[in-house]
């Protein structure tokens, strides 16, 4: 899939692992630097997202963390 294509598709509707992949692809079209300032723009507000949606999940992941964490043990 190519980072064009992955831009139709809703940020809110991928795994971690799905936005984490996207954006590495992202960062590296701009890393490449041969895209326009619209392309470049584009890109640049699609990984703001993306970075988003990783951090939305990480802390979900943590909140489950912790409250595992809180509740006792079956048999304490």
């Amino acid at each position: 899939m190519t980072v064009a294509s992955a831009a139709k598709i809703d940020v809110s509707d991928l795994s971690y692992e799905q936005a984490r992949d996207e954006l590495i692809r992202v960062v590296a079209e701009l890393e490449q630097g041969s895209s326009s300032l619209e392309e470049s723009l584009a890109l640049w507000e699609r990984g703001e997202l993306l970075a988003k949606r990783c951090e939305e999940w990480l802390i979900g992941a943590r909140a489950r963390l912790d409250a595992a964490r809180a509740t006792p043990a079956v048999g304490d």
